[in-house]
């Protein structure tokens, strides 16, 4: 696969999404240039996710230099579409439920807050997630495709096929999908997860798939749309020039350092009349 196939197809995906928000928006309330973008593009989208790769790749190829298992090819002989089935289905599956844990751990829920700060959750708001949370998962997502002898194209496709998911799950995209939901997850029910005022808190955990929702009871999927998003958290940092290094900072301060903290400060990206103004449902 050639090395400008994953960024032409993810910029490809961001202009579609953007455009589809634009004509069939969930919210008609909700800004484009919102609190946060240049943040959530530049500082989480690309410096993270390239210095955790700078990370992530060695520790799983020296993991594999200590052990060894890649050479058993345990799961070489599996055609491609089935290696990229499996670890979708096994990785969403841990997913899940580490993700459900996050809601109910103190200590876990530290390193989550960040993804659920912002107020207006769209195409690119599920890029802020905090390091340490990016790094424990994508190591134990991309680990087992190295160690159990997957072609090299699986990594690139499972990448490609999370960062497309993420951007549809979070998007601010009047889709009803139908019985369809009840399977694949889409942002009918994950912008519910997002919820500020949920009135059944801890729903909607699944990334890709729907089934474990279902299956474990946490799916949640009323007729009505949340009044709100983002966090109750009056002096977490949610915007400005340094709020991406504050949101790290914020998640290891005891509590009663976080109820001290400065409160945000306006976002400069958002002009006033911007910050001001909504459109009608």
């Amino acid at each position: 696969m050639a090395w400008w196939v994953v960024p032409v197809v993810m910029v490809a995906m961001s202009l579609t999404v953007i455009a589809m928000e634009k004509l069939w928006p969930y919210d008609r309330r909700q800004r484009h240039w919102r609190q946060g973008l240049w943040v959530d593009l530049v500082e989480y989208g690309i410096v993270q996710s390239y210095v955790l790769g700078l990370i992530i790749n060695p520790l799983v190829y020296w993991i594999d230099r200590v052990t060894a298992m890649s050479s058993r090819g345990l799961l070489s002989a599996w055609p491609m579409w089935l290696q990229l089935a499996f670890f979708v289905f096994t990785h969403d599956f841990y997913i899940y439920w580490f993700h459900r844990l996050q809601h109910v751990s103190n200590v876990l829920w530290r390193i989550h807050e960040a993804h659920h700060s912002v107020d207006d959750v769209d195409w690119l708001s599920g890029t802020r997630s905090h390091l340490l949370e990016i790094c424990v998962n994508q190591t134990i997502e991309f680990a087992p495709i190295v160690l159990l002898g997957a072609a090299p194209q699986i990594a690139i496709l499972k990448a490609t096929l999370d960062a497309v998911w993420g951007m549809y799950i979070h998007s601010n995209l009047n889709v009803r999908s139908g019985a369809l939901q009840r399977v694949l997850n889409g942002p009918e029910m994950h912008r519910w997860h997002h919820a500020r005022d949920l009135a059944a808190p801890g729903k909607n955990y699944g990334t890709k798939l729907a089934i474990w929702d279902y299956l474990f009871g946490t799916a949640y999927r009323p007729p009505d749309k949340p009044p709100r998003y983002g966090l109750d958290e009056p002096n977490y940092p949610k915007s400005g020039v340094t709020s991406y290094v504050m949101q790290h900072v914020f998640s290891f301060l005891p509590e009663s350092r976080r109820r001290r903290a400065a409160p945000e400060q306006p976002d400069p990206s958002v002009s006033d009349g911007q910050r001001a103004t909504s459109l009608p449902t």
